[in-house]
């Protein structure tokens, strides 16, 4: 029998009592009231063990509650540091990648403008290169056109005279 069942047998004893007439006291079975509270003082040491039982094991684990709460703070707290550092690393990394993008585009456009500067140095020597054979090639048409007017003579003294230009 437990705490409960033998208080609620107390209680239904004394209300089952003979009322004394004209009094608040009533007749009572004593043998039985001590029997039930005997039962009631050897239960009682078995409730408070379980109930301290009950406390201990609630206190421990509000303890390890409170440790594991700990625990997963402190885990939250490394794994964001962990993010933020990686997201450092990141923002460092792109930084340091959007620089060398730069670095290499500017690189670029300098070769681009160095390459333009070349080809048009080697075009413009070209050109005047183009420019004396042309101006030579026109001499050479008009000693033709002028040598059908003149002898043979003339020609050679002219020829003589007026050497082609050389070409190199």
């Amino acid at each position: 029998m437990d705490v409960d069942e033998i208080v609620a047998r107390l209680r239904q004893a004394l209300e089952d009592a003979r009322a004394l007439p004209m009094s608040a006291s009533a007749v009572v079975n004593r043998t039985e009231l001590l029997d039930l509270i005997g039962k009631l003082e050897a239960e009682l040491p078995v409730a408070f063990a379980t109930s301290d039982n009950i406390v201990s094991e609630r206190e421990d684990l509000v303890t390890h509650a409170h440790r594991e709460a700990a625990e997963i703070i402190a885990a939250a707290k490394d794994e964001r540091e962990r993010i933020l550092s990686d997201t450092e690393v990141f923002q460092f990394a792109k930084a340091e990648a959007d620089k060398e993008r730069a670095a290499a585009a500017q690189e670029c456009e300098g070769l681009r403008r160095d390459t333009d500067d070349y080809v048009d140095m080697r075009l413009a020597n070209l050109e005047v290169t183009l420019t004396k054979t042309l101006d030579a090639v026109s001499r050479g048409r008009d000693r033709l056109r002028q040598r059908s007017d003149l002898d043979p003579s003339t020609l050679a003294a002219e020829a003589e005279a007026n050497p082609l230009p050389d070409f190199d």
